[in-house]
């Protein structure tokens, strides 16, 4: 059982080390992972977790302030966009919803879907924050 979760682990971070790494995300993730990993495994899943926790916090790192602020003053478009699958950050917007990149930061889009507005990341499509 251990070697499976030990197995599982290291796959896990081989599989997600292209991520980019961000200082903050990462501190949160493995404080989270180690918890779960801790009440999953015991002292082996805490450091697996752990581990694994900062892997993941380091997925979705928060766009700029200026990018945000950008997002929200930007004209909504003419025409309603509106999808059946909830909005969710980490998850990729459906190829109907037209992404618009931001001028002065081409790294990061946006779109307006379901009334609101979210944050992507242009080639993947990924939502990174929604704005409330």
């Amino acid at each position: 059982m251990l070697f499976k979760l030990i197995a599982s682990a290291a796959t896990a971070m081989t599989l997600m080390s292209g991520l980019a790494f961000a200082q903050s995300s990462t501190v949160n993730g493995a404080a989270g992972g180690a918890v779960t990993g801790a009440i999953v495994g015991g002292p082996a899943g805490a450091a697996i977790g752990g581990v694994a926790g900062a892997i993941v916090g380091t997925a979705i790192d928060p766009p700029p302030e200026k990018v945000v602020t950008y997002v929200r003053e930007a004209p909504a478009p003419s025409t309603r966009v509106v999808v059946k699958e909830k909005i969710v950050v980490g998850q990729p917007l459906p190829e109907t919803v037209v992404v618009t990149p931001i001028p002065d930061d081409p790294t990061y889009a946006y779109a307006v879907v379901n009334d609101e507005r979210v944050i992507v990341e242009p080639s993947s499509r990924k939502v990174i924050q929604v704005i409330k």
